[in-house]
């Protein structure tokens, strides 16, 4: 009988955390999944971006929304929080990674065949998240082909891979997925609103598959906790297993702590979360034998959104979901079109003049000064959603930043290191914006932050726990354990050791599969004493 109160504890429940619940649970482990935010109903997420409550997460505001927007010194990181994370504010979109610049990155090329490798498990991640092909053809989609036209890329422009469910529109029908075992789902209705959060079933969110599955096969999640410890029983190297404390997360004075006993833990808090947590612990001395190396080698998916609103008062750019459509200009940049349906008016708040090149600042106050009814007046918001298209570009390109501390008792912010730092100023990024200006009318923008300061925003953020071949290169080995401990696995977007390039939520799942599939099934417990290990030691 273990001597744990749990098998495993999993920190977070979204791409990486949801496989590593499910499948911890098929092999025959007692599971459970801690996740920092609420957990949301189809009905309970936002109409609109308005309902500020419902769509951010500010604990200490009183707001437990599912986005999160965290400021650094050389980015602007937003993240999912909720039971289901990343999966219940992304735009659905699910690419596997198609630029060697990835597979053959050499800090992780060296450990395996990563491409075939792979392979295998994004199959199943894409069964798992109900991936299929978009089609449409509206005024959005015609947008990215007249782009693609202008940047004699037309062959490169295509429907995007999505998990959504394309059913009959409103019609609630038995699982489509899983043979009858998934809830019952109902058709998109094309409201375009899914980075709100979808309130009508046909989003195929972590809750809808891994979180569903592993929740009948036993798991049990914990929302509304937070993690502020983990720390290793008896033998400093966690053979002995783990204490783990939450708190009721937003508790200003910690309350509601409880300590839990684990045999193993999986940190899957998100690359931000998880970063954050661990370089905490470890300078605190929960988990002094973390690599060095955590906090390096962050990636930002070398990122930059610009938008382009028309002036046309009627216009409508709408698309049926909020990714439709892709173009890939070289094989190391993608881009995507980006919309809010018809909730998404507060969203033009983060956006400001579009300005390049040196001087951003002044050219952003020249910008308003000179345009203050665009740019200041209540007024502009009116149709800003349905007059918009953001254009989120991405690249594979080998950039990244560390997380450090300021000072011993500040907060942690970026530093550059580990080579080129990701840009604010994507001269892809104008050139995108050039082109869509003279099929739209209308004028330019950007994040607020990168129009303001150069500083990028990314909704895709990376590594910092990175896969290497010791821990004087990387956090994990090439299975995701941590060196200097047992039983302490990362499944999370952290571990990603380059710039997938494209939207890396299916990169993230498939990985955690391929992690996952390392880990042996529970031994049975009249040879549990005698049973080799779990996969996650070290």
């Amino acid at each position: 009988m273990s001597p744990h109160q749990k098998d495993w504890i999993v920190v977070g429940s979204g791409f990486g955390g949801s496989v590593a619940a499910l499948r911890l649970t098929e092999k025959g482990y007692d599971v459970t999944v801690v996740e920092k935010g609420r957990r949301f109903a189809d009905t309970d997420f936002a109409a609109s971006a308005w309902q500020v409550g419902k769509l951010l997460w500010a604990p200490f505001a009183g707001l437990h929304g599912i986005m999160a927007m965290t400021p650094f010194s050389h980015v602007t990181v937003i993240s999912g929080v909720g039971v289901g994370g990343g999966s219940l504010v992304y735009g659905n979109t699910l690419y596997v990674p198609h630029s060697d610049d990835f597979y053959r990155h050499p800090q992780w090329s060296e450990l395996a065949d990563w491409r075939s490798a792979l392979a295998p498990h994004f199959d199943t991640a894409k069964h798992m998240l109900g991936v299929t092909t978009f089609a449409g053809d509206g005024p959005s989609e015609t947008l990215m082909h007249a782009i693609a036209d202008d940047l004699g890329v037309a062959d490169r422009c295509h429907p995007t891979e999505v998990g959504v469910f394309l059913g009959e529109p409103g019609v609630r029908v038995p699982d489509p997925y899983f043979s009858g075992d998934g809830p019952d789902r109902a058709g998109c209705i094309r409201c375009g609103q899914c980075m709100l959060g979808c309130r009508h079933n046909a989003k195929n969110t972590l809750e809808k598959n891994y979180l569903h599955m592993a929740e009948k096969r036993g798991a049990r999640i914990e929302p509304g906790r937070t993690v502020v410890d983990i720390t290793p029983i008896g033998a400093p190297d966690g053979s002995g297993g783990y204490a783990v404390t939450t708190v009721r997360s937003g508790s200003i004075l910690r309350r509601d702590r409880r300590t839990v006993t684990t045999g193993g833990v999986v940190m899957a808090g998100g690359a931000l979360g998880t970063n954050l947590l661990l370089r905490t612990l470890r300078d605190r001395g929960s988990l002094p034998r973390l690599s060095d190396r955590l906090g390096h080698l962050v990636r930002t998916n070398s990122e930059a959104i610009v938008a382009v609103t028309a002036a046309d008062k009627t216009a409508d750019f709408r698309s049926d979901i909020a990714i439709t459509t892709s173009i890939h200009p070289t094989d190391q940049i993608h881009f995507t079109n980006n919309t809010y349906g018809l909730g998404g008016d507060a969203m033009g708040l983060t956006f400001g003049p579009l300005t390049g090149g040196r001087m951003r600042l002044m050219q952003f106050i020249v910008a308003t000064l000179t345009r203050p009814l665009r740019w200041l007046s209540p007024t502009r918001l009116s149709g800003w959603s349905r007059r918009s298209v953001v254009f989120t570009i991405m690249q594979s390109t080998d950039t990244a930043l560390r997380l450090r501390r300021r000072h011993r008792f500040g907060r942690i912010n970026t530093a550059l290191g580990d080579g080129p730092a990701p840009e604010g100023d994507l001269p892809i990024a104008r050139t995108i914006a050039e082109s869509a200006l003279r099929h739209m009318g209308g004028y330019g923008s950007t994040a607020i932050t990168e129009s303001l300061l150069a500083r990028p925003t990314t909704a895709h953020i990376l590594g910092g726990a990175v896969i290497a071949d010791g821990p004087e290169h990387g956090v994990v080995d090439r299975y995701r354990r941590a060196f200097g401990y047992r039983n302490l696995l990362i499944t999370d977007g952290s571990t990603v050791p380059a710039n997938a390039g494209v939207n890396p939520s299916l990169t993230i799942t498939a990985m955690a599969e391929e992690a996952m599939s390392h880990v042996p099934d529970k031994a049975p417990a009249a040879a549990a004493d005698a049973a080799a290990t779990p996969a996650g030691t070290r």
